[in-house]
């Protein structure tokens, strides 16, 4: 009997493994097994696990400041050197970088910030944001709103009305085209569909547009061309803004700097970073807004006599510390340039998977791809439960590759950036191998149609 109620987990199956120790790419459970981390943690450990030099920024600025709170006027160091060096790299205006602790908590500031500036510029009303069908944006209560994954929504109640969450399509081609349509034409009819959401609410009332660059959670869909492009026309001709959730697409992850440039979505107004940040060292976010946002919010907070945000961590001098090192790595080490070459690597080998019988579609850029299994490979059909899915991951474990079943029956990867091609081979043998058992389960089990 434990006492963890433990998160996003059937908790009627829960320490079905227990991690001891991890070095590089591998982790290691308490039996002493070794498994290839496929999923970089939760798309996180971008320098994969043990690098010294970030262990040693750690310590060291334990032991100088192990803490530093932000209100009140006071700062320190390490967090306005980390503000600067992200500042300079996102292709936000003239960026201001709150920080926060998640990329949930990063999502929530963002929805009081939008909140807070539009008051600012007297347009109170304007306060509803567009998010996305099989949407993950976090899973506290306005960023849990922003989420529109199934389980992540069940029995929470979350207070869509209250939030003015309103919702548009996912621009996954495989599975919303409709009958014989081009991705030109279902990225019309979806553009236009958000064009139409837009008129009927009314401009006037939507502050904003929030989408993943290329999702991971709900199953790392890469929107085809001209999506972003045309998104980007209906949102200036309305005065929209745009908040590009890069939690898990920024740092290295999709073969460029920022998802934002591998998708061409030219400068979002806001930007949610977290995850890579860091590496997964040391829990941190931020929440990153243009000047011109910046300077209404500080107008209008004169009226209160301070600016009501804000978290005990906010800024915490060893996260910025730590954020700040790997930073310096990603640019010393061209690990930007490196993990491109291993993406194009990865997505070339896992497109060999392409004619499995089992495999729908591979879809992904850079170090994320993902392989959805199909029920019938000819039309498509979904498998009517993620049983299939979750054998598959399973099957991946018992043969020392750790993925992750998403949206329902898509296996994904997503593996440290320090990945090698070496390394991509031992995974995609892996996978290969609980591809077949897998397709063997699903037929034994009359499951495929």
């Amino acid at each position: 009997m434990n006492n963890i109620l433990y998160p996003t987990t059937n908790l009627q199956a829960t320490e079905q493994l227990i991690v001891d120790r991890a070095e590089g790419v591998y982790i290691y459970d308490d039996q002493g097994n070794r498994y290839l981390e496929g999923l970089a943690g939760l798309w996180c450990t971008a320098l994969g696990y043990g690098n010294q030099e970030v262990i040693a920024a750690a310590t060291d600025q334990m032991q100088k400041l192990s803490f530093g709170h932000m209100f009140g006027g006071k700062s320190h160091e390490p967090g306005r050197a980390l503000a600067a060096t992200l500042a300079d790299m996102v292709p936000v205006a003239n960026a201001k970088v709150f920080f926060g602790n998640s990329g949930s908590d990063a999502n929530d500031t963002h929805v009081k910030l939008l909140r807070y500036y539009y008051k600012a510029i007297g347009k109170p009303d304007k306060r509803k944001i567009i998010t996305r069908d099989r949407a993950y944006h976090g899973v506290t209560v306005a960023a849990g709103s922003l989420t529109s994954l199934p389980a992540t929504r069940a029995h929470f109640d979350a207070p869509l009305d209250a939030l003015g969450i309103l919702q548009t399509d996912h621009p996954h081609y495989y599975r919303g085209k409709q009958g014989d349509e081009t991705e030109a034409e279902f990225v019309d009819r979806i553009v236009a569909n958000l064009e139409r959401l837009i008129d009927e609410e009314g401009a006037d009332t939507i502050a904003a547009f929030i989408a993943e660059p290329i999702t991971g959670a709900s199953g790392v869909i890469v929107p085809p061309p001209g999506y972003y492009e045309k998104v980007q026309a209906v949102l200036k001709r309305n005065n929209i803004l745009f908040i590009a959730d890069e939690v898990i697409t920024g740092f290295g992850r999709t073969g460029s700097d920022f998802g934002c440039t591998t998708m061409n979505i030219r400068q979002p107004d806001m930007m949610t970073l977290a995850k890579q940040l860091s590496s997964a060292y040391f829990p941190i976010s931020a929440s990153v807004i243009t000047g011109n946002m910046y300077d209404a919010i500080a107008e209008l907070s004169k009226d209160v006599g301070v600016f009501g945000h804000g978290y005990t961590y906010s800024g915490h001098p060893v996260g910025c510390a730590v954020a700040s090192k790997v930073l310096e790595i990603y640019k010393r080490e061209n690990l930007f340039v490196a993990a491109a070459d291993a993406g194009d690597y990865l997505q070339r080998r896992m497109h060999e998977f392409d004619d499995h019988p089992l495999v729908g579609e591979v879809r992904g850029k850079g170090l994320i791809v993902a392989a959805e299994l199909v029920a019938n490979k000819d039309s498509g059909a979904a498998f009517g439960s993620g049983v299939v899915g979750n054998y598959a991951a399973q099957r991946c474990q018992d043969h020392g590759l750790i993925v992750r079943c998403v949206a329902g029956s898509s296996i994904a990867l997503c593996p440290p950036l320090i990945i090698n091609h070496a390394q991509i081979d031992e995974a995609i043998n892996k996978l290969a191998i609980a591809l077949d058992e897998t397709l063997d389960f699903a037929r034994r089990e009359h499951l495929l149609i």
